[in-house]
């Protein structure tokens, strides 16, 4: 699939489930920061010096030292998407927010089943992602790993025995590795206490942001936990304190859904079955209550108080009705009005298939 096909697309690789507690673990993400010896950061470099970055990381991504790691990656720079297109990779999570900016001066590079992504002067001009379902930080690591080395054959990397990797920012300089994994959290936020959770989850050291990443809300139940720290760290060490970390919030969210099972059964039922009911029928909804229903209605899914649709068909709607992927299927700019009712008949339809 190109990458132009992937912006019609609202699937993708890391929403079809099937992952490790993916009944909880949306997704697992691991990044490494980069950057190119003799090259000004990002930020500075003007557009020849951002081109040759360009052109440097395509001719490595062209050596067979990455094409047997990574399989065939196909780069397009984000002057060549329309701003609509440039959104959807975002919503898909396929590329960061920071991505948009200034996007003259940036790339792109994704694999065909969007798997691995290669952000190109982002912050830094590499930033190497693996997102896959479900907690899979380990294998997220070798993949990873595998196409940086694999760069690393062509680029000659800004390294300094001291530091580690030379990043822009200097939370980031060490390893250059961000691990990050998306959970749904509906029990704790019912039992109020997501806020005293995640309160925990950051005095370990360990960052909690929204749905898009930094600055951004957490939609639906939707949280990313991920380290703060890079510098003085081995990749391996990381993983490990976040898949630890990860497990104690995983354990106190199956607690919540037990406890409301067991106290507020009747209370959940009727929640999850009005949400259910009002996506199956509703005209028009906003994308935040779109969320919230959604959210309802997975977490009915997984305690099997209803049979609806499938974890993965709900993750997808979570892409489908997000803005830019509304207007790219309108091929117009919608206003918020129109923008509601085209959300509304896209859940309509996606959830009356078959019934």
């Amino acid at each position: 699939m190109g990458i132009k096909e992937t912006v019609n697309n609202a699937r993708s690789g890391w929403m079809l489930g099937g992952g490790p507690d993916g009944d909880i673990l949306i997704s697992s993400r691991i990044r490494v920061a980069r950057n190119l010896k003799g090259y000004a950061f990002p930020h500075l470099l003007d557009n020849e010096k951002a081109g040759q970055v360009i052109h440097a990381v395509q001719l490595a991504m062209e050596n067979q030292a990455v094409k047997s790691r990574a399989g065939n990656l196909e780069m397009i720079r984000m002057s060549e998407l329309t701003p609509v297109e440039r959104q959807i990779l975002v919503e898909k999570h396929l590329i960061s927010p920071n991505l948009l900016e200034g996007h003259e001066k940036k790339a792109v590079a994704l694999r065909d089943d969007e798997v691995i992504s290669i952000m190109i002067n982002e912050e830094d001009h590499l930033r190497v992602q693996c997102l896959l379902p479900g907690l899979q930080l380990e294998k997220a690591w070798e993949l990873v790993n595998q196409v940086d080395d694999g760069l690393e054959h062509t680029l000659d990397y800004a390294f300094s025995e001291k530091f580690g990797y030379l990043t822009a920012c200097p939370t980031n300089t060490g390893t250059g590795m961000r691990a990050s994994v998306m959970m749904h959290l509906p029990g704790l936020v019912l039992v109020d206490q997501v806020g005293a959770v995640l309160t925990t989850v950051s005095k370990l050291g360990f960052t909690v942001r929204g749905l898009y990443g930094e600055g951004t809300e957490a939609l639906g139940n939707l949280f990313q936990l991920s380290n703060q720290v890079t510098m003085g760290h081995a990749e391996e060490d990381i993983i490990t304190s976040l898949n630890s970390v990860t497990g104690q919030v995983l354990a106190q969210e199956r607690e919540a859904r037990k406890a409301l099972l067991q106290q507020r059964r009747d209370q959940l039922e009727d929640k999850v079955g009005r949400s259910y009911g009002i996506l199956k029928h509703a005209h028009m909804i906003s994308s935040e209550e779109a969320m919230r229903r959604l959210s309802d209605v997975r977490l009915g899914v997984d305690l099997q108080l209803i049979t609806g649709p499938a974890p993965a068909q709900l993750t997808e709607l979570m892409v489908m009705t997000r803005p830019a992927y509304l207007a790219k299927q309108r091929n117009s700019d919608l206003n918020p009005l129109e923008r509601d009712i085209l959300r509304a008949q896209t859940i309509r339809n996606k959830l009356n298939q078959g019934g």
